[in-house]
């Protein structure tokens, strides 16, 4: 947009007008400025719109101030970049564990000592049960059909034979129920039947043949006292294992099998069952002495140890957890066998030692 008071505007005529130059533009008239200074009106143009509180020029920007940022709300207030220290927790409900271990300890307590027989089948149904998830993760994890009905026939068998004929019956049985393994496979396809047949075998062996020997102790005339010490010492090594090393445990014992047990775990198991161990051998056992007690502990806590890694290790071999989900906090029967089943023919053969088989 044109603004006309820049535009030159003509002289009138009269003397000072030269017609050769022209008409003659007027010179911009000069302003004095308060301090006696002069400057032509396009300054005094600009030092007005200075004044009214725009720029000097129009290029020119005034500097803005910077605005105060607003304090960040608690919720973005910062924060200690460490994380506190994460506390130790166990691996499983605890509240269900103890509850379903006072169940079961209630009922083998009362079976013991109302009458044997009961016992009797309460072994015999945990041994079917453990025979039953074993051969199940085998099949789903491997592909290996080990045949449960012979297996849980020949083991309730192999119980029983144990608990009226001894070592004898129980060595004739775990022979008949290996032979019915073999008999019984022989009705499938011929692929993969060695592979069945060992893993059959090996079942009979680790689960029935092993939990013989608790009848076996049941036989003795203090039999009722001779198992409750060999469960107390069973349950008491886990428990020092598992509060000593809890608390304590930093080297570990056996890490590519089992890394949550801990050299320390050991040493509060050996503590705890030798203690244990010298108690029950001097107030349960008939004719035991309190040293028989500290050396059946200690073997115990190895016992005990042991079997929980040999479990380890078939588990980790199948790639699970636990072998079932019968037992809340616990897992399966075989998860709460597996110190039992290699304690048990321990605990048989030093009490027929420190004080005999009757």
């Amino acid at each position: 947009m044109n603004d006309s008071s820049w535009q030159p505007e003509p002289v009138p005529a009269g003397p000072a007008y030269d017609a050769q130059a022209g008409p003659q533009t007027r010179p911009m008239p000069i302003v004095p400025d308060a301090a006696g200074r002069d400057f032509d009106d396009r300054e005094a143009r600009d030092r007005g719109a200075a004044a009214a509180g725009g720029p000097l020029f129009r290029d020119e920007t005034p500097p803005q101030e910077p605005m105060p940022s607003p304090p960040p709300p608690p919720s973005q207030a910062p924060q200690d970049p460490s994380p506190p220290p994460p506390k130790k927790r166990a691996g499983r409900d605890l509240r269900a564990a103890i509850g379903v271990g006072v169940g079961l300890g209630a009922v083998i307590f009362a079976s013991l000592f109302i009458v044997k027989a009961v016992f009797v089948g309460v072994v015999v149904v945990a041994v079917v049960v453990g025979l039953w998830e074993l051969t199940s993760r085998l099949q789903e994890k491997k592909g290996i059909k080990a045949p449960l009905v012979p297996l849980a026939v020949g083991g309730a068998a192999m119980i029983i034979a144990g608990y009226v004929r001894g070592a004898e019956g129980a060595w004739v049985a775990m022979a008949l129920t290996a032979l019915a393994v073999l008999v019984w496979r022989m009705t499938e396809p011929p692929e993969d039947y060695l592979k069945d047949v060992t893993a059959g075998v090996f079942a009979a062996f680790y689960v029935p043949f092993l939990a013989t020997f608790v009848t076996m102790l049941l036989a003795a005339d203090d039999g009722p006292q001779r198992v409750v010490t060999f469960l107390v010492l069973t349950v008491v090594s886990d428990t020092g294992a598992y509060a000593v090393g809890w608390r304590f445990g930093k080297t570990k014992l056996a890490p590519r099998i089992s890394p949550g047990k801990t050299r320390e775990g050991l040493f509060g198991a050996v503590a705890f069952a030798m203690a244990a161990g010298a108690l029950c051998m001097e107030f349960l056992v008939d004719g035991g002495a309190w040293w028989q007690g500290l050396l059946l502990g200690l073997a115990v806590a190895v016992s005990a140890t042991l079997g929980d890694l040999g479990e380890s290790m078939i588990k980790r071999d199948l790639g699970i957890k636990d072998m079932g989900t019968l037992l809340p906090g616990h897992g399966g029967i075989m998860d709460r066998l597996d110190s039992l089943l290699p304690t048990a023919p321990v605990v048989w053969l030093l009490l027929a030692a420190f004080v005999g088989t009757g």
